[in-house]
C-alpha cells in the first residue's frame, strides 16, 4: 500500500484540515478500502484527540478544528461507506431540546460520536419533543443524546423521556444528557440513564454503559 494512513491519523490530531481531506482522497484514489481509512486513519487519529482532552493535554479550539477535519474528510468518505461501516458501534440520534439555541456542545459530541464509528443523526437545535420520539422511531437509535445549556430548558429533558414512555419506546433506546447546567443528580432525577459533564468524555461513558450491560 502506497497510502500511509498514518498520516492521515497525524493529520487529524495536528487539526490539518486540508492534508486530512487529500490523504484520504489519495488512499481512495488508491483503492484503499473505505473501512480501513475511517478506522485505522480518521477514528484512530480522533481517539488520540478524545484522549488527549480528556487528559487535559488539548483545549477545546484546537479539538473544535480536529473535530472539523475529521469532518470534512467524512464527507469525502461517506458516499463509499456502507451502512455497516458508517455505524459499526450503533446509531445515535442527538439534539438540543426545545427552547434551546445552542449547539456547539452539542455538535462537538456528535462529532466525536462519529470518530467513535456511530452513525450519527443531529437533529439541530430547539427541537420539539415529538422531534426526538419520532427520530427513535425511525432510526431505532442506541443512544440518544439530549442537550441543553439554560437551566429554563432543562425541564424538557425530562418531557422527551415522558414522551418515549408514552410512545412505548423508553426502554428501546439509552438516553444520555448534558450541557453546562445539567447534573448527574438531575439525570438521575428525570429517568436518564447516563450523564456526561462533557462532549469528550460522553463516548467513554457510553461504551462503559453497553459493556457493563454486557457483563
Amino acid at each position: 500500500m502506497s497510502i500511509d494512513l498514518g498520516k492521515i491519523s497525524e493529520s487529524v490530531i495536528q487539526g490539518k484540515i486540508d492534508d486530512v481531506s487529500k490523504y484520504t482522497q489519495d488512499a481512495l484514489d488508491e483503492k484503499v478500502a473505505p473501512a480501513s481509512i475511517l478506522n485505522e486513519g480518521l477514528l484512530a487519529g480522533m481517539d488520540i484527540v478524545g484522549q488527549r482532552w480528556k487528559n487535559g493535554d488539548m483545549f477545546m479550539p484546537e479539538v473544535l478544528r480536529c473535530a472539523k477535519a475529521m469532518s470534512q474528510a467524512m464527507e469525502i468518505l461517506r458516499p463509499e461507506l456502507t451502512e455497516g461501516e458508517m455505524g459499526g458501534a450503533g446509531t445515535m440520534v442527538i439534539g438540543t431540546v426545545a427552547g434551546d439555541l445552542h449547539d456547539i456542545g452539542k455538535d462537538l459530541a456528535a462529532m466525536m460520536f462519529e470518530g467513535a464509528g456511530y452513525k450519527v443523526i443531529n437533529l439541530g437545535i430547539d427541537q420539539p419533543n415529538e422531534t426526538f420520539v419520532e427520530a427513535v422511531k425511525e432510526h431505532k437509535p442506541t443512544v440518544l443524546g439530549l442537550s441543553a445549556l439554560l437551566t429554563t430548558t432543562m425541564p424538557r429533558m425530562g418531557e422527551v423521556i415522558n414522551s418515549l414512555k408514552e410512545a412505548g419506546i423508553r426502554d428501546k433506546v439509552a438516553v444520555i444528557i448534558g450541557g453546562a447546567p445539567v447534573t448527574e443528580e438531575y439525570a438521575e432525577e428525570i429517568g436518564a440513564d447516563l450523564y456526561a459533564p462533557n462532549a469528550g468524555t460522553a463516548v467513554d461513558i457510553v461504551k462503559k454503559y453497553f459493556e457493563n450491560r454486557k457483563n
